[in-house]
């Protein structure tokens, strides 16, 4: 197939990656709320008792599934058509559709509100590939730590903020009219669904597609089919890029550990520490501040030092992480291990998108983080599906835990044999 290219684009000003950073800010009030006011609401109220881990645990698994199979077709629909803003706007803004209509759902509707949650996850998930997608195009290569960071620290700071006003909302609950827990919980996911709709559109508004549209535009069957087969064929052709595809192992390992324990850490506090929605709500407030400072150390850590060294120092933070969880008895302890958490959380992550960023080929930015985005979800349902069968079967949230363990220990094995250069080199001359 022959690709047509209209010359380089120059980067983007500060306004554009400024609008790009701010659907950090809209989607962190789902990531925020969701392990604080969705997972209190789902296990407390719509199903109650451990069966509501479980339901939480695989409703997570999924819709990490499903976000895995579909991300790299839809990455090279958008990238076909240089269509990646339309396809954020059609995950991003349904996603908090879907949210509001989960707080406006009456409870005891059990399975509706339970199908609402597992869509809105989806397509939050979804929605990260075409954003991550922007970023080779909206920036140069030197400052991808640097922008990266930045995105993630305003996104700490908008889940903050969310959670602050959910917060506040669940203690004048009364006086608002809302006398019952599950009525409050209700509001809470109200704000969640209208902050990250609301907050997206100037990312929509202000964005545009850099990426060179390849071919002419095809009818939608035909551009499914296309695209199918593109991804088939960069699967064919992967040993052109053999340091991203061992990055993209890698990733997949302990992404799928990253992204069990932000999801399921709530619930072992719940379960095994018996902390109330207002102290989860506060440490995860407390949690959300600190990783602001923790994202931007990162990447100024990983400006001095480099990439690799970095993530793998972030990854053996992870690992004692797991190990100390597994030993905690006190409210105090998990506080000390969320405070250390949250200053590796987002950093992980942010240098993540860097790396992948350094080893993404330009001119197919869209479908490589729609296959970063597969890498980073392919294998997370096996956490979190391992964490509730670890559950239904024995009943102790503290094994389910420590069974995360080896995602990040295969994960930092894989990531100490990583040549980031090497990988740089390999993109530019595919």
């Amino acid at each position: 197939m022959t690709h047509t290219t209209a010359g380089p684009a120059p980067k983007t000003n500060g306004r554009e990656i400024f609008a790009w950073a701010m659907y950090d800010w809209a989607n962190s009030a789902y990531s925020t709320l969701s392990i604080t006011i969705l997972i209190f609401y789902i296990k407390e109220v719509v199903v109650p008792g451990n069966w509501g881990t479980v339901v939480w645990a695989w409703g997570i698994s999924l819709s990490m599934l499903t976000a895995a199979l579909l991300s790299p077709v839809l990455g090279a629909l958008a990238d076909a058509n240089a269509g990646k803003r339309r396809w954020l706007a059609a995950t991003a803004l349904p996603g908090a559709a879907a949210a509001i209509l989960l707080a406006l759902t009456p409870p005891h509707w059990t399975w509706i509100v339970v199908g609402l949650f597992v869509l809105t996850s989806l397509l939050f998930e979804l929605s990260l590939g075409f954003y991550n997608g922007f970023l080779p195009e909206i920036a140069e290569e030197r400052d991808f730590n640097r922008v990266s960071a930045w995105g993630y620290a305003l996104g700490y700071l908008g889940g903050a903020l969310a959670l602050l006003l959910a917060l506040g909302v669940k203690m004048a609950g009364p006086s608002l009219g809302l006398p019952e827990l599950a009525d409050q919980l209700r509001a809470g996911l109200f704000i969640m669904g209208l902050w990250w709709g609301l907050f997206t559109l100037p990312t929509l508004c202000v964005l545009r597609d850099r990426g060179p549209t390849r071919g002419k535009k095809l009818p939608p069957g035909r551009a499914v089919a296309q695209a199918i087969g593109e991804v088939g064929h960069t699967l064919k052709n992967i040993r052109l890029y053999k340091t991203l595809s061992l990055f993209l192992l890698a990733f997949l390992l302990y992404n799928d550990g990253i992204q069990s324990v932000i999801s399921q850490s709530s619930a072992f506090a719940i379960d095994v520490l018996e902390f109330s929605s207002s102290e989860l709500i506060i440490l995860i407030l407390v949690i959300q501040l600190v990783a602001l400072p923790g994202a931007l150390l990162v990447g100024y850590l990983a400006d001095r030092v480099g990439q690799k060294p970095t993530l793998v120092f972030c990854l053996t933070i992870w690992i004692a992480l797991i190990i100390a969880a597994y030993l905690i008895t006190s409210k105090t302890q998990f506080w000390v291990l969320g405070i250390v958490l949250a200053l590796v959380m987002g950093g992980t992550q942010s240098v993540s998108r860097a790396i992948m960023g350094l080893m993404t080929p330009p001119r197919r930015s869209a479908e490589f983080f729609g296959f970063f985005n597969f890498s980073g979800k392919a294998t997370s349902f096996l956490g979190t599906f391992l964490f509730g069968l670890i559950i239904v079967r024995t009943g102790n949230t503290r094994l389910a835990i420590l069974s995360l363990l080896i995602f990040f220990l295969l994960g930092w094995a894989i990531v100490a044999t990583i040549d980031v250069r090497k990988g740089r080199q390999e993109a530019m001359d595919a």
